[in-house]
């Protein structure tokens, strides 16, 4: 179809020419942040949910992640000390994941970039100067979640992500003789492939529509295509992901935020944060995207950092209407 790549056969990551890293031997890192820096914030967006089986916040304020990199499956544990990082990785993908550490912490992040115009923006930047825009290099691990939240309630989506990866992914290397590791039960998303070949009735079972579903699979056929978006400015890699049809410019956004730390990447068509925008700098929580999007343009180029400290501030109006009915097609 013009204006569209062509789907390959067996969608595979590209794979490093480096040693495979057993599963349960440990790699090591340190790394200390440029400036002021809140663990908890910067890695936040990659929850999805309290029970994300890809992602772990302990009592101790240690973050742990599974992902699926182009080096392979690795875990990666991370731990803020006296203005340091320490980190900690298992599986094939270690290497490729303490290699990225900086960059997945906001390294290549310009907090100062960013000039408050609105008191309240000043404030919240003020009480969060530990913020920095994460960047993960892996597009299809927040895609894949991103369909998932399209037109759902929140807590739909994450149940269909946990029990997809769950299902279908595999358990992340660690340190399996460790109680405290196993009691996490971490997972890694599944490949490309293996997410093409869910049956119909298991994405049925998740309460995952034909739509989104058929969104998804259209995407894993082209995986490596659209992993290059990573790499892409935020222009070219928001053309990329929306060449795949049921991919818009909210799904994008969302993706992008976290793949490419995006500090533009608004996300326009969400049902909520056009009144959160406008209750917060102008007093109109029936603002709409356009609206929006007219309140955000002095901040052009640092748009989703404007949202985020929005959000942050907590200056959200007060809910009028009852939360939108959580829907259940696999009781269909």
């Amino acid at each position: 179809m013009a204006g569209r790549f062509a789907p390959r056969s067996a969608p595979r990551a590209a794979v490093p020419h480096q040693a495979a890293t057993p599963a349960t031997e440990a790699l090591t890192r340190e790394w200390t942040p440029p400036g002021p820096f809140d663990l908890r914030l910067v890695v936040g967006p990659l929850r999805r949910g309290p029970a994300d089986p890809t992602y772990r916040l302990t009592g101790d304020g240690t973050a742990w992640r599974a992902s699926r990199t182009p080096a392979g499956p690795g875990t990666l544990r991370i731990t803020a000390r006296g203005g340091r990082i320490e980190a900690t990785a298992w599986g094939p993908g270690a290497p490729w994941l303490l290699d990225r550490l900086p960059t997945l912490l906001g390294a290549t992040d310009d907090p100062d970039a960013f000039r408050p115009r609105h008191r309240l923006l000043a404030l919240a930047r003020h009480s969060r100067p530990g913020l920095r825009l994460l960047r993960t290099g892996l597009v299809m691990e927040s895609l894949i979640p991103s369909v998932l939240e399209q037109k759902v309630t929140t807590d739909e989506a994450y149940r269909a992500w946990r029990l997809l990866v769950r299902k279908h992914g595999t358990p992340a290397p660690g340190p399996t003789d460790h109680a405290a590791f196993t009691a996490l039960g971490l997972h890694v998303m599944p490949d490309a492939r293996t997410w093409s070949l869910i049956p119909s009735w298991e994405w049925h079972r998740a309460g995952v529509d034909a739509k989104r579903s058929g969104t998804i699979l259209r995407a894993v056929r082209v995986a490596r295509r659209l992993e290059e978006a990573a790499a892409m400015e935020l222009p070219e890699a928001m053309a990329r992901l929306e060449l795949i049809p049921g991919i818009g410019p909210w799904t994008a956004a969302e993706t992008l935020q976290r793949s490419n730390g995006a500090p533009d990447a608004v996300t326009v068509g969400d049902f909520h944060l056009p009144g959160i925008v406008g209750h917060a700098l102008a007093g109109n929580r029936d603002a709409d995207d356009e609206e929006m999007l007219a309140l955000l343009a002095p901040y052009e180029g640092q748009r989703h950092r404007a949202t985020r400290l929005i959000l942050l501030s907590g200056h959200t109006p007060a809910r009028r209407a009852p939360r939108m009915t959580r829907g259940d097609i696999a009781r269909l």
